[in-house]
């Protein structure tokens, strides 16, 4: 894990009588990824968020995936949430708004983010009640709506079109990386400026 004294860091641990996930966040990073799921497939999106979010993420992450990877997707979520809210301190200075359109082959999907301080999910992905390799795609919903209402963030996630549902699924987590990338972004035009005409994030 690379990481500069100043950068803006987030580490959070929980554990459940289900899961257990330790994970570090680095905003300001150059997206070095070190990720352990008991869930492969999970993992590599993962990988795929940081790097192209350019944020350093260290995931160390154990659940009851022999019952469901329900628990281990959702807490992963949450504890991604948690450590990019404390990443983001006051928020002063950054964008705030970031858009991403990434295509991958023949898929494209889109994802806009504002760091609103407000909780929203609107995910326009229709790949329910499949799977890639044994990662059930209903979880992809869940893990965003998990990520979004502890991040605080408003997020629309939205699949143009596309058939592979690989394509599909790393498409959504580079485009919010990316949309990240861009919103958590400090811009020196308003350094030590909240951006919102409420005063408040």
């Amino acid at each position: 894990m690379s990481s500069q004294g100043e950068g803006r860091q987030g580490r959070i641990e929980r554990k459940t009588k289900e899961t257990e996930v330790g994970l570090q966040l680095n905003l300001d990073g150059t997206g070095a990824v070190k990720v352990r799921t008991p869930i492969p497939f999970f993992s590599h999106m993962l990988e795929a968020w940081a790097k192209h979010g350019l944020m350093d993420l260290s995931v160390e992450a154990s659940g009851d995936v022999e019952v469901d990877i329900h628990h281990t997707v959702e807490d992963v979520g949450i504890v991604l949430g948690q450590a990019l809210r404390q990443a983001l301190g006051d928020k002063r200075g950054i964008v705030r708004y970031g858009t991403a359109f990434v295509p991958m082959d023949e898929a494209l999907v889109q994802a806009a983010v504002d760091i609103s301080g407000r909780p929203f999910l609107v995910f326009n992905v229709p790949v329910a009640r499949t799977r890639v390799s044994n990662f059930d795609l209903d979880m992809l919903q869940e893990f965003f709506r998990a990520f979004a209402f502890n991040a605080e963030i408003t997020l629309h996630v939205t699949m143009h079109y596309g058939h592979n549902l690989h394509h599909i699924t790393e498409a959504v987590f580079k485009a919010v990386g990316r949309a990240l990338a861009e919103a958590t972004r400090l811009n020196p035009r308003i350094a030590g400026i909240l951006p919102s005409t409420k005063g408040a994030l």
